[in-house]
């Protein structure tokens, strides 16, 4: 049975939701979970569910580094019985597959980086988000883990993304995009330009040019390969604009009366649109490069995009994504 931790403290609803996902995803994914914080904390919060035929253990951590703080890197440094760092080295001891964090994210990313440490030949890892598209999901990577990058490190998450397509997807050949304000070879930065030609150079991908922000969510590619900050305002505008339609949808179905018979007739298609764009059926990013598996979910995650986080982690682990992404790596 696969393992995963999961840092019980981290996120805006932690523990109470962080733990609700974790008890639902035992149920429903056949996995095994080891809950990393305050013991008496955990204990009294699982008394709630009946867990006796459920796989769930309590790793004791006494310290929590809090989603505002300002110098991650240090922190997980200072603080090494945290609940991220624990649960980190629950992954680094073979204890677990793979974690999941809803915590800070660069307290995520340092420890991972601590106790996991990069994969050979890895600059810098990047954080990937799977997003849904008119057709079949999309990598972005980098989702923000690296605001400012080289030419190197955006071919690296290329590659990165397209060993993790190719292992949650089953697709050998994914489609990889270069996130730009035209579809030019000539258009954009001059780092653009650079990368560009690059992945034109790279036989192991299928590079198909350039691809603007709206050509993504029609599903043009597969893997979309930007620097983090572009990825990170690309990803959060998407989620923004997902909710509003959601948001628009439902007041124009409440209207007035002959809106709400509509609305009644629509439920189905409605019900199945939303959650076809919510974030929390997707769970969480993945942070790539780094030698295990590694979930963020979102800050504001409840108990449902905590369930599909572990769920992420948990595919990925039985995909063995470490494992082709040091060889992808290895053969760049």
């Amino acid at each position: 049975m696969t393992s995963i931790a999961v840092d019980a403290m981290g996120g805006d609803h932690a523990p109470l939701e962080i733990i609700h996902g974790a008890v639902l995803a035992a149920q429903e994914f056949d996995v095994s979970i080891k809950l990393i914080g305050p013991e008496s904390i955990l204990q009294k919060e699982l008394q709630k569910y009946s867990i006796n035929s459920l796989s769930i253990d309590i790793i004791p951590a006494s310290d929590v580094i809090p989603m505002g703080e300002h110098q991650p890197a240090s922190a997980v440094r200072k603080k090494p019985n945290s609940s991220i760092v624990v649960a980190m080295n629950e992954v680094a001891k073979g204890n677990a597959g793979g974690i999941v964090a809803a915590g800070s994210t660069g307290a995520a990313t340092a420890a991972a980086l601590f106790c996991l440490k990069r994969i050979p030949g890895i600059e810098r890892p990047c954080i990937a988000a799977v997003m849904p598209t008119m057709k079949r999901p999309v990598v972005l990577a980098d989702a923000g883990a690296n605001l400012e990058t080289t030419k190197n490190q955006m071919v690296q998450n290329a590659i990165m993304g397209k060993a993790l397509y190719k292992a949650l997807f089953k697709e050998e050949n994914p489609r990889v995009g270069l996130l730009n304000v035209g579809e030019e070879e000539g258009k954009g930065t001059s780092l653009l330009k650079d990368v560009y030609q690059e992945l034109k150079k790279e036989k192991m991908l299928n590079f198909i040019g350039n691809v603007q922000g709206r050509d993504v969510p029609e599903g043009d590619c597969d893997v979309c390969v930007c620097d983090g900050f572009a990825g990170n305002v690309f990803l959060k505008t998407t989620e923004g604009v997902a909710k509003m339609v959601v948001t628009l949808l439902r007041n124009e179905l409440t209207r007035d009366v002959k809106s709400k018979v509509g609305a009644i007739l629509a439920h189905d298609s409605f019900y199945r649109l939303r959650k076809r764009i919510d974030y929390s059926e997707y769970g969480g990013a993945q942070l790539l490069g780094v030698k295990g598996v590694c979930v963020i979910a979102h800050g504001s995650s409840q108990h449902i995009a905590i369930k599909n986080a572990i769920k992420v982690a948990k595919e990925a682990v039985e995909a063995n994504i470490v494992g082709l992404t040091e060889d992808m790596v290895r053969n760049y």
